[in-house]
């Protein structure tokens, strides 16, 4: 079983991985297009967390992980209570390309017809939620500087990421 993560699953994927390998989903971007109503934000006062937004000629870079064999069940089980809190994500299988091998990854894509989806949002839109929401597992800031410090490590450039960062830390200084 194969997993890709282009968001929080990069640096805590809450399930043993057996095989980590950078990967390029096609299609698809990164985007800060969810309103986080539970992990990074409230109902009243949302906060912005990532998901894959459908976008021709788009990829995504990210990292597909093989889940431990035997761990298959509990890491379904564990994916679909953390990604699956409030139905905006859907469980989909892409086709991950990961060097000259292609793999059926589980992931989890924003559902562009749900209450929580806000594409499109100006990159300064964008910093001004985050830099100011909190939700159950902390702080939307360190969500977002969390996966851009995590993607630089790994050697994935994402300059939205990269811009929105910079400019948290200005409006959180």
């Amino acid at each position: 079983m194969w997993v890709f993560g282009y968001g929080s699953l990069i640096w805590h994927p809450g399930f043993p991985v057996a095989e980590r390998r950078i990967g390029r989903a096609h299609g698809w971007h990164r985007s800060f297009c969810m309103r986080s109503i539970h992990h990074r934000g409230t109902e009243t006062a949302p906060g912005l967390v990532l998901a894959l937004d459908r976008a021709a000629g788009a990829c995504c870079d990210g990292v597909a992980f093989r889940v431990t064999p035997g761990a298959e069940a509990a890491t379904l089980a564990e994916l679909r209570e953390r990604e699956l809190v409030s139905s905006a994500y859907l469980e989909q299988h892409l086709p991950v390309q990961c060097g000259d091998e292609l793999l059926d990854c589980l992931t989890y894509v924003i559902d562009p017809d749900h209450v929580q989806y806000c594409g499109g949002l100006a990159l300064e839109e964008q910093a001004q939620i985050i830099a100011g929401a909190t939700g159950g597992r902390g702080p939307n800031r360190d969500y977002l500087w969390n996966t851009a410090a995590h993607l630089a490590e790994l050697g994935i450039g994402d300059a939205d990421l990269e811009w929105l960062s910079e400019r948290v830390r200005e409006l959180t200084a």
